[in-house]
């Protein structure tokens, strides 16, 4: 007997049955993003550099029943993101269907202000690791069979915002390396799209939110008036795994209430 049109139609918009690597997962848009991948049946492997942030998200999610696992990682490392991959292998019998690069951080700074040391913690955490990350995941997502990449960018990396120029090239960088793997590995059944956010009221966005002058420039520039919540970029990364968006590859998608189509500065 056939499947009927509406498990046709579930089948369609869920992720159940999928496995996910989260990476930065225990606050802010990551936090956000392995809960709805959870809700909507992935299970999904997370981690962060804070254990006891860890520690607690990871009872939140037990508590609500959620089937979420994590461990102690710092990306910036070259030796950790190898013993992650180890474990996630290990964890789901050699087989991702997603991997969302979540982790970014910033120093907010004028140009001339920055030190080399700056550079090179920006440059590893935001665009090294999600680059071999991605490299490390490629045999676990093709072994799959449908695998999805989700890179974590920002409308800085697509327009000019004051938020410090390294933080925009390494962002600008994650958007580039998106196309590239969209059409190299398309042929491995692995589609890779971008998230690039405006300002989300997370705990990395705080300095912004305070800054009433800054918060006011991003706000006036935004066409719905408003700074978003992290569960609006949850959403659209959740969609993007999706079976429902097979044919979405190498697509940088702004979830930023209209701020990067707006002429107005």
């Amino acid at each position: 007997m056939g499947e009927s049109n509406i498990d046709s139609i579930k089948k369609k918009w869920s992720l159940e049955g999928m496995t996910a690597l989260v990476t930065g997962g225990s606050k802010g848009i990551g936090y956000a993003i392995v809960e709805e991948l959870a809700q909507l049946g992935a299970s999904v492997y997370t981690c962060s550099r804070n254990e006891a942030q860890l520690n607690e998200a990871l009872n939140q999610w037990a508590t609500k029943g959620y089937i979420v696992t994590g461990s102690v990682c710092d990306l910036a490392s070259r030796a950790h993101r190898e013993e992650l991959i180890t474990r996630i292998h290990s964890h789901f019998n050699g087989k991702l269907n997603i991997l969302v690069n979540n982790v970014g951080t910033n120093i907010m700074k004028e140009t001339l202000e920055f030190t080399e040391e700056d550079f090179s913690f920006l440059l590893s955490t935001n665009l090294e690791s999600a680059f071999h990350i991605s490299q490390l995941s490629h045999p676990l997502l093709k072994a799959s069979g449908v695998g999805s990449i989700i890179f974590l960018s920002s409308v800085a990396g697509v327009v000019s915002i004051n938020v410090g120029s390294i933080y925009g090239a390494t962002k600008g960088a994650i958007t580039q390396l998106t196309k590239n793997l969209a059409c190299e590995w398309a042929k491995d059944n692995i589609r890779t799209n971008c998230v690039a956010p405006g300002l989300i009221r997370t705990p990395l966005a705080e300095l912004h939110i305070k800054d009433e002058k800054l918060l006011n420039s991003f706000i006036t520039r935004t066409p719905i008036g408003r700074i978003g919540e992290a569960g609006e970029v949850s959403s659209l990364v959740a969609f993007l795994c999706m079976p429902a968006a097979s044919y979405i590859n190498g697509q940088i998608i702004c979830p930023d209430g209209g701020l990067t189509v707006n002429c107005i500065d």
